[in-house]
């Protein structure tokens, strides 16, 4: 990692003198005394008991599954943007680390966060958890080296500056050449808006300017803070880094601007400095009352536990892609691609109107093929981009019939129906037409009620005739089992029924939407945020 330092030596001695040293940068507002610790063998035999995956909170937090050449720099980064560090000791032989910070409250939101984002060092996913220890108690002998190291951070992050007279060669430094990150998107599977880059970057400092635009088709962007540290640290902690579940990969490195010129506040660019800009392309200007807040926006730390709908699988690509559909969110076009190619599918099972029902859940499914030689695969095609978007976001990764699919954007612009009189087993179904289409009135309250798989499902529609245990019957004989039920108090044509896993939630309402509870009321199930 080439943010701040280079690989630190740490000279580590076999014997009950074994000397596990760690370099201590300085918090992000550089109010953090330079500190170096050291165990001894006896304090390495004294970590042994925090191999658990959760209990109280401390602000002492063990780290494990470390790559074997990490350096200590690369550890308290991980720190930085959540508080001031107070102490670190390294386990190099476990692949383990230990880091204390200031207070409990910083311990526990970066333990909300990275329980959400996986934490990633060089490539290898890591695990952060609470330890058992209230403080790091460590000998404070100072490795020389580990010493000069810290000296030299802590000169950079106070003054931006390389320190001379010390034993750090110049290339162990490197000061932020520009307040300007360029940013590279890898494997985008979920929209990434403007604002999503906003409130991720905001952690590190205050971010004046971003334009984003794509490049050799890849999505980027150009971000300017106020002050060149601030694009150190998040380029130190966030570089590799993966905004959602197993992509979106965050690719940084400094621009060799120092100033972006920014004209337009709209989806594609905006100047938090300058609320007053237009919009730029025949887009009404931005609200000014909106302006002003994005203006004052504070760092994400304001906001204990911002970035936690990401602990549910999806759940924050969905939230991005769900607002892109419902608001029309800048950065989704509702021109875009709106083919769906979905594999991994179990063939014995799926049909063209198992997938439309599912997939209808998050557009209007207007054709779906299964692949006459390829039968685990099928295409889907959605009424709009932001449709298939969103279809694409929820349903990523989910399971059905027993498989886990996976929903990508297919390079095919629209879906063909089979000539006529060819008959293709019944794999091509057009549903252009079909009453079941649940977005096809304009500004419908469907828009407002579009959430992830949940093990929780919303039933509408239901006849007076009709009892709890006729409908616990009927979603048990799907297979599952019904952990909960209740009816709305005020209304009851409406109720919510927990099976035990999504999955069987799932399967249930591929099974019993539409399904016909007589006295010409046919049952309406859809996903829901509650929990009963």
């Amino acid at each position: 990692m080439d943010g701040i330092v280079t690989d630190v030596a740490v000279g580590v001695k076999r014997g009950s003198d074994e000397l596990l040293s760690g370099s201590v940068l300085n918090s992000p507002n550089s109010n953090m005394s330079s500190m170096v610790v050291t165990a001894n063998g006896n304090d390495n035999k004294k970590f042994k008991g925090d191999d658990k995956m959760d209990g109280a909170p401390s602000r002492v937090l063990h780290i494990r599954k470390l790559p074997g050449e990490v350096t200590e720099t690369e550890v308290i980064a991980l720190g930085l943007p959540f508080g001031k560090v107070t102490n670190i000791l390294m386990l190099k032989g476990k692949n383990q680390a230990f880091l204390e910070l200031a207070t409990e409250e910083a311990a526990i939101t970066m333990v909300n966060y990275y329980s959400a984002v996986t934490p990633h060092l060089r490539n290898q996913p890591i695990y952060i958890q609470y330890s058992n220890h209230k403080e790091l108690k460590t000998d404070n002998t100072l490795n020389q080296r580990a010493q000069a190291v810290l000296q030299a951070v802590t000169a950079v992050q106070a003054t931006n500056a390389p320190i001379s007279g010390t034993t750090v060669s110049e290339s162990a430094v490197t000061p932020a050449q520009s307040p300007v990150l360029r940013i590279i998107i890898d494997n985008m599977y979920y929209p990434v808006t403007l604002d999503v880059l906003h409130q991720i970057f905001s952690k590190f400092g205050a971010v004046l300017k971003i334009i984003t635009f794509t490049k050799n088709n890849q999505f980027q962007a150009l971000l300017q803070y106020g002050d060149p540290v601030n694009a150190q640290q998040a380029k130190l902690a966030l570089d590799g880094q993966n905004i959602y579940n197993a992509c979106c990969t965050l690719r940084i490195d400094f621009s060799k601007l120092v100033n972006l010129n920014v004209k337009y506040n709209n989806d594609k660019s905006r100047d938090y400095t300058r609320p007053d800009l237009p919009s730029g392309d025949g887009q009404p200007a931005l609200d000014p009352a909106i302006a002003a807040a994005f203006a004052k926006e504070t760092s994400l730390l304001a906001v204990p536990g911002a970035l936690s709908p990401l602990a549910i699988p999806n759940a924050a690509a969905a939230a991005a892609a769900a607002a892109a559909g419902r608001v029309g969110m800048p950065g989704v076009s509702a021109g875009g691609n709106t083919v769906l190619l979905v594999s991994n599918l179990n063939e014995e099972m799926v049909t063209p109107q198992s997938l439309f029902t599912l997939f209808g859940v998050y557009g209007d499914v207007q054709r779906v093929k299964i692949l006459y030689n390829k039968k685990d695969s099928a295409l889907i095609q959605m009424a709009d981009g932001n449709q298939s978007q969103l279809a694409m976001s929820h349903l990523n990764g989910q399971k059905m019939y027993g498989k886990i699919i996976r929903v990508t954007l297919s390079k095919h612009q629209t879906v063909q129906l089979p000539r006529e009189g060819l008959d293709d087993q019944g794999l091509t179904k057009d549903f252009g037409n079909s009453p079941l289409h649940r977005f096809k009135k304009p500004g419908s309250k469907n828009f407002q009620n579009i959430f992830p798989p949940s093990a929780t499902l919303h039933l509408s529609n239901i006849p007076p005739s009709v009892a709890e245990e006729d409908l616990r019957t009927l979603f048990a004989n799907t297979g599952g089992t019904v952990k909960a039920f209740k009816f709305f108090q005020r209304d009851h044509k409406m109720a919510l029924l927990q099976m035990s896993t999504v999955e069987e939630a799932i399967q249930a309402l591929i099974d019993l939407h539409n399904y016909n509870l007589g006295e010409n009321h046919h049952l309406r199930v859809s996903f829901s945020k509650s929990t009963i």
